[in-house]
């Protein structure tokens, strides 16, 4: 056989392999798709405390507007105070219910305390 052909198999067999691995890898996770599974992974594992909202708040983030939802726990003597974007999840909650000192519930991760949320598709820890 021919070196140049066997070149230029080889090459050619390179370019089909790269070309399937471009198809075929994994699409990297935005930030919405990582924050959905955060919110699913605490649905299974959490545990739930009592806490109090501290505030709404509206920020402009790019060229949507972010909600936050500012709480406050505390798990063993320790006071945490955290922050849930909500923006996606407008339809589960009334913002304009949300005031300061409304009790809430929260779900925490027992491993890492400061990894909490008030509100998921699946469960809903504001007290009306």
């Amino acid at each position: 056989m021919n070196p140049f052909l066997l070149y230029a198999l080889a090459v050619g067999g390179c370019g089909v392999l790269l070309a399937a691995y471009l198809l075929l890898r994994r699409k990297p996770k935005g930030p919405e798709d990582l924050e959905r599974e955060r919110r699913e992974w605490l649905d299974r594992i959490g545990r739930i405390t009592d806490g109090t909202v501290i505030d709404v708040q509206e920020q402009p983030a790019g060229e949507r507007q972010q909600v936050l939802l500012i709480f406050q726990y505390d798990i063993s003597g320790v006071s945490y105070e955290a922050s849930q974007d909500v923006t996606y999840l407008r339809q589960f909650i009334n913002l304009h219910s949300c005031r300061l000192g409304l009790p809430t519930s929260v779900r925490y991760d027992p491993q890492n305390p400061g990894n909490s949320m008030v509100v998921s598709e699946k469960w809903m820890g504001l007290r009306q």
